[in-house]
């Protein structure tokens, strides 16, 4: 019973997720991942403490 069980449920999650992106404006994962990327790098580079060789 466990195997028709997890078959129904990613069955089903597939199906849905197909619908879902054929109907409806959904963003890219990738796009959204590097520009999450490129915000946290530039968050680090600006608010970074100095490195006590770096202070004059």
């Amino acid at each position: 019973m466990g195997i028709i069980k997890s078959c129904f449920s990613f069955t089903f999650g597939t199906v849905f997720g197909v619908y879902v992106a054929q109907n409806y404006n959904v963003p890219s994962i990738k796009k959204l991942t590097n520009s999450a990327l490129l915000l946290g790098k530039l968050y680090e580079e600006n608010y970074r403490k100095p490195k006590k060789d770096d202070v004059n």
